[in-house]
């Protein structure tokens, strides 16, 4: 029994030092430059190496001194520390704040950018204020770019008597910087939410990106979508006051709205294990659908198929000032 115990530890122990090594190798690829990089990610591995074959002959120098070298990586890590300081891209300078009076918010920073191509735009932030009681409900975005698996969220809250106010989770570059999916699991980009009108942030993916977007309308309540509304207003004035990281696994457009949205609707909350619709966020309807928050009286293709906006979105100038309602034309409302 004791044999079988130590061999069973000896496992355990194999998989978290090649996790470690994994994990350690990728971030030294993406923190330390060219050459220095690739030295110091098969430094690392060898020192893994040395660790495993004294977890399996028993030399406990070698596993201790691997050890001993990744809390030492672990230190430089935590020294790595997010700013908002940087000379961000245009798009991403500003980052928004709401403050609230009664039942009146004022959005300050809400980006409303007319896009002509992604490097041809005219800038514009402006200040706006909505009126909480005129808040009719909530819809979400997807937008894809590369196959099915993946699409960008954005939630826009729709209102009586404004138009609708859009909110976007991004990685916030700095200029001349690229996007990595795999970078963004090593502390390489902060996060930066967007506030935005909808000729801005959904006409950029649907005109000058040619994205494919589809628009599914929550069946959310006024009721509902007010409290997942100031649930973002605490998290954007929180992340204006304190910069965090953007993290490609946990802190995402996706994970940070399930987030918000559990502390708000316990009904809505993610199942244990995390299910794997919500990290592969292209198949996000399909979950929502599942718990019902979207339509479930018509088939899930079919509500894809009507809420495919692109198409008709190109043929709608972003200058149009009714370009929200007449995207919304024939999507199936969020409740029979």
């Amino acid at each position: 029994m004791s044999r079988l115990f130590f061999i069973v530890l000896k496992l355990l122990l194999t998989l978290i030092v090649l996790g470690v090594a994994l994990w350690s190798a990728g971030f030294l690829l993406f923190r330390l430059p060219g050459a220095t990089g690739i030295v110091a990610a098969i430094g690392f591995g060898i020192a893994a190496l040395a660790g495993l074959v004294g977890i399996w002959t028993g030399d406990l120098r070698l596993p201790l001194g691997f050890a001993f070298v990744f809390v030492g990586l672990l230190g430089w890590w935590s020294s790595f520390q997010p700013s908002h300081d940087r000379d961000w891209i245009p798009e991403l300078a500003k980052l928004p704040t709401i403050a609230r009076d009664g039942e009146a918010i004022t959005v300050s920073n809400l980006r409303d950018f007319r896009w002509r191509t992604e490097e041809d735009y005219d800038q514009r932030w402006e200040t706006r204020r909505y009126d909480l009681t005129k808040l009719s409900g909530a819809d979400i975005f997807l937008s894809y770019w590369s196959g099915e698996a993946i699409a960008h969220l954005l939630v826009s809250f729709t209102f009586t008597d404004a138009v609708p106010l859009t909110f976007s989770i991004e990685v916030r570059r700095e200029k001349g910087e690229a996007w990595s999916a795999l970078a963004g699991f090593f502390r390489s980009y902060e996060m930066a939410y967007v506030a935005s009108d909808e000729r801005d942030i959904v006409a950029l993916r649907t005109h000058a990106r040619g994205e494919d977007v589809r628009l599914f309308r929550l069946s959310a309540s006024g009721a509902q979508a007010r409290d997942l509304l100031l649930a973002y207003i605490g998290d954007i004035n929180d992340l204006a006051a304190k910069p965090r990281w953007y993290n490609t696994l946990t802190t995402n457009c996706t994970t940070v709205v399930y987030h918000l949205a559990g502390t708000v609707m316990p009904g809505w909350r993610l199942p244990f294990p995390l299910d794997p619709r919500v990290l592969l966020s292209g198949y996000l309807p399909g979950y929502l659908r599942d718990m019902g928050a979207i339509r479930q009286d018509i088939p899930l293709a079919e509500l894809t198929r009507l809420g495919s906006i692109s198409e008709r979105a190109r043929g709608i100038s972003p200058d149009d000032p009714h370009f929200s309602e007449k995207i919304r034309e024939g999507v199936p409302t969020g409740r029979p």
